[in-house]
């Protein structure tokens, strides 16, 4: 049994995260027909991580996304990103990268979840975990040679500095996110200082109104990454606020939601991981 002094999560919420005011339509639901899907314990260095995964039914190997969530946890929004994934054909699979800290279930105030989750997550850690979270897939139908990376609002961020991280990634998109925040002793660098070291292309998604990130900073990220030799193509959304692409939340904006979608698909196949 666990150390629930070290993980406090050891199952993913259900439902979705009651930290952000819903949008007025249903959200997406993909259902599992044809699938494999579940919750999954991903062996750390220090226990395991419940995690989500999705996959086609069959041995594979299948082409692999690992799905870096949001600030709010691994709930049904981040699930469902997987499972339509796998209808595509991919192995996805997202782990809850905050058990040790806190119950993201049990959290509403998205202040107190950045203050007392977000910023005592060390980067090493979140590194070292998506590390095995790639291993977990590679031992479960993933194919590790066709490797892609995603991420939404923080998990964009943390996409960046995985990018900057792993070489056998054949890809990276970043939805939203920070390019440039407060450091500390246990988050040292930001996707900016990073830039020039990406290891695979990358893909930024960002809202043109999205009053929590500058484009200017994006745009000079990028740029910094170019000036370095790296493939960086970033799309900015004139119409779009911060996440976008969430389906549940009130700031979901179909349109660029849809086409966002189908530009993070083809970034994936045209550089291998499909």
């Amino acid at each position: 049994m666990l150390d629930r002094r070290i993980f406090l999560m050891t199952t993913l919420m259900s439902g979705f995260t009651t930290a952000v005011a819903r949008a007025q339509t249903p959200a997406i639901h993909t259902d599992t027909t044809g699938l494999e899907a579940g919750q999954a314990q991903i062996p750390v260095a220090d226990g395991h991580l419940p995690a989500y995964f999705a996959k086609p039914q069959g041995a594979g190997p299948f082409p692999t996304i690992v799905v870096i969530e949001e600030i709010f946890g691994v709930h049904e929004y981040i699930k469902d990103v997987c499972r339509r994934f796998a209808k595509l054909g991919y192995l996805a699979v997202a782990p809850e990268l905050y058990a040790r800290i806190a119950d993201l279930s049990k959290m509403s105030d998205p202040q107190e979840i950045v203050r007392n989750v977000i910023m005592k997550a060390p980067d090493a850690t979140m590194l070292a975990d998506l590390d095995s979270t790639v291993a977990w897939a590679e031992a479960h139908g993933g194919d590790g040679k066709r490797l892609g990376v995603t991420g939404f609002c923080r998990g964009g961020r943390d996409t960046w500095l995985y990018a900057a991280h792993n070489p056998h990634l054949k890809a990276a998109v970043a939805w939203y996110g920070p390019v440039k925040s407060p450091t500390s002793a246990i988050q040292p660098q930001t996707p900016t200082d990073l830039a020039a070291a990406l290891r695979c292309p990358l893909l930024g998604l960002y809202g043109g109104r999205d009053p929590s990130i500058h484009l200017a900073d994006v745009q000079a990220a990028a740029q910094v990454a170019r000036d370095a030799g790296h493939s960086v193509q970033i799309k900015v959304f004139a119409d779009a606020g911060h996440g976008f692409h969430a389906d549940y939340r009130a700031t979901y904006n179909a349109d660029a939601a849809r086409q966002g979608w189908a530009d993070a698909l083809a970034w994936f196949k045209s550089h291998g991981v499909a």
